[in-house]
């Protein structure tokens, strides 16, 4: 039986990515100086975020808006540069776990926590629109092709990528944090971001040393996808000529712990938290046994992942120049 469907799967995916190869190659015959793609790109490109978006549906990880939601970033992200694919199934992997990592605790302390973790379209979006639309920008400026970091000699690609790579590492940062964070240490209360006040774990805004730490992992772990995955598909010659990819394990690791602190901030300032003492637990909605803790009722958690991952993104190119600057002096 699974033989058929991957038969059939096959005769859809196959004819669908000559389609979009002549309609890159026609895009070529006007803009001549973006590389090329060839068909297996495409197709790959197709293949790869069906077979994950139908595994994270098996897991539990994704309900059906968000596996097709997945299918579109994935596609993005695949067809204009393998890195951002490779750092995009990193964090989709990692996150799940970390997610699902003792639920039974998280029940506790979260009012609206999910059972596995299960993510819809506006999840998906949220976390993964921001790195989708740079990749897209990065389609039309450099092509389908990988880059080095150079921002001397590849400025514009230099920068979509860092930008893409940002997004995804602020995603990443914050899943670690909040999933890891708040059910690791044995304390019951987290540090309110904005005065260090003691609030309960869950709290939007509540900051803690596992949690920045986690942050700093989920970064660093996709700053090691990253680079390994450029130093293997860039032709030895450029990496010699090119300055050094090591540092994009380092600007990982920061960009991870400045995306989950931009995500507290927001959350601190824009979130409502209360401390419901019924439940016994943290809610996002004020009511008659809810004692305010702090924010206020201006965002939701996905609107404040969304900007925490646009400013990262957007924040994360210049950075990585000071850092490729005087660090590596070239």
């Amino acid at each position: 039986m699974w033989k058929m469907k991957l038969v059939v799967l096959l005769a859809i995916l196959i004819p669908l990515s000559l389609a979009f190869w002549i309609a890159t190659c026609i895009f070529h015959i006007y803009k001549q100086d973006a590389e090329s793609v060839s068909p297996i790109r495409f197709l790959i490109a197709i293949l790869a975020p069906v077979l994950i978006s139908q595994w994270g549906l098996k897991r539990k990880s994704l309900d059906k808006s968000g596996a097709l939601a997945g299918l579109l970033v994935g596609f993005i992200l695949t067809v204009s540069n393998l890195c951002f694919f490779t750092a995009l199934l990193t964090f989709f992997v990692a996150a799940s776990k970390a997610t699902k990592f003792r639920t039974s605790e998280k029940k506790k302390i979260e009012d609206d926590h999910k059972e596995g973790g299960l993510r819809n379209w506006v999840q998906v979006l949220c976390n993964g629109g921001v790195a989708a639309e740079m990749s897209f920008f990065y389609l039309l400026d450099i092509g389908c092709t990988e880059k080095l970091i150079d921002f001397r000699n590849n400025y514009s690609a230099s920068w979509y990528s860092l930008a893409v790579f940002g997004a995804l590492c602020c995603s990443c940062g914050d899943t670690f944090s909040s999933e890891i964070g708040s059910v690791v240490g044995k304390s019951r209360d987290a540090i309110l971001i904005t005065n260090f006040s003691k609030v309960p774990k869950g709290t939007n805004g509540g900051i803690s040393l596992v949690g920045s730490i986690a942050s700093i992992f989920g970064g660093v772990l996709l700053g090691i996808t990253y680079y390994i995955t450029l130093i293997l598909l860039v032709n030895e010659d450029y990496l010699a000529e090119s300055p050094p990819q090591w540092p994009l394990i380092l600007i990982g690791g920061f960009l991870g712990l400045l995306g989950s602190t931009i995500d507290s901030l927001l959350g601190a300032w824009f979130q409502y938290s209360g401390y419901d003492k019924k439940k016994q637990c943290v809610v996002n909605n004020p009511g008659p046994t809810v004692e305010y803790i702090c924010g206020s009722d201006v965002l939701d958690n996905h609107s404040v992942n969304l900007l925490s991952s646009l400013l990262t993104s957007l924040l994360a190119p210049r950075l990585a120049f000071h850092v490729f600057v005087y660090l590596l002096s070239y």
